[in-house]
């Protein structure tokens, strides 16, 4: 009900259009409203990618375990929350065998162009790296590394290891402020590393919230839907809220270049569209 109130409030920002036009650009909005995101999550056996998806998305997402690295093709889980859908594929971690990472190099080839974002977790006491910086260059390429999100993962886990139950020592943050550093120069990724302990629930609420940063317009909201709710906070919900926005903006650019639209419909989607952005984002909870 709420979703067709939001369309209806979208529909009347758009009253000065022909309904034919506005019936197309509904109906690609409908389509961003129900989009799929398709995660890509990777790293080495004991990495924490199953622990990492079932605290940053809502229910279980995948087993828990900490069995031998034997995965050659990706293993998928569809998530369902109502009716929308989202995918996280459980990707190889390259580096534990020469001879499986051929295979995984035409396997990344083929999934990469599918994944909104690739989550790769880096243990934070993994100083063997060598493998991951050449299959980032010449596998991930430059085509798809704005793609990828490094996560140094077990953070507590960084020497010098403490008993502290409540966080990270001081110590530990020097340490994972140099471990960033070491993945800064090695990788020079396109977005900022972040650190998480899963087990000390530390950083999880900042990776989210860069997370949503980085994946495309159409992909931000329904994954901020899928997140736990402690993690929904303020600033997740606005970005996502924002890039549907701008999301919208951009199919009111394509239909207005569509080469059957006449003249005086086009300046007349140029007149509407800020306003029709703006509904947008304030209905935005109405879909999400």
């Amino acid at each position: 009900m709420r979703k067709q109130e939001g369309i209806n409030a979208i529909s009347k920002a758009m009253a000065a259009l022909p309904t034919q036009l506005s019936g197309t650009i509904l109906k690609h909005i409908h389509s961003l409203t129900d989009y799929e995101p398709v995660i890509g999550i990777m790293g080495k056996t004991g990495a924490g990618k199953s622990s990492l998806c079932n605290a940053l998305f809502a229910g279980e997402v995948s087993p828990v375990s900490d069995v031998a690295a034997c995965t050659r093709e990706p293993l998928r889980f569809r998530l369902q929350a109502g009716e929308r859908f989202m995918t996280i594929v459980d990707l190889p971690g390259v580096g534990e065998s020469d001879s499986r990472d051929a295979e995984y190099a035409a396997m990344y080839r083929q999934q990469l162009p599918r994944l909104d974002l690739v989550l790769w977790l880096v243990k934070a006491d993994d100083r063997a790296l060598a493998v991951d910086e050449r299959f980032y260059r010449q596998v991930i390429g430059e085509d798809h590394q704005h793609k990828v999100m490094f996560v140094i993962s077990q953070a507590d886990k960084i020497e010098p290891v403490s008993g502290n139950a409540e966080g990270l020592s001081m110590p530990q943050q020097q340490s994972i402020h140099r471990k960033t550093e070491i993945l800064n120069t090695l990788f020079t990724p396109v977005h900022p590393v972040c650190a998480v302990s899963v087990r000390m629930k530390w950083g999880i609420t900042q990776m989210a919230e860069r997370m949503i940063r980085c994946l495309p317009r159409e992909a931000s909201s329904p994954v901020a839907a899928r997140l736990q709710n402690p993690l929904r906070t303020t600033r997740v919900k606005e970005t996502a809220r924002t890039d549907f926005g701008e999301a919208v903006g951009d199919v009111l650019d394509s239909v207005a270049a569509m080469p059957f639209v006449p003249q005086i419909a086009r300046t007349v989607i140029r007149y509407v569209r800020n306003a029709v952005v703006s509904v947008a984002r304030s209905v935005w909870d109405f879909f999400f």
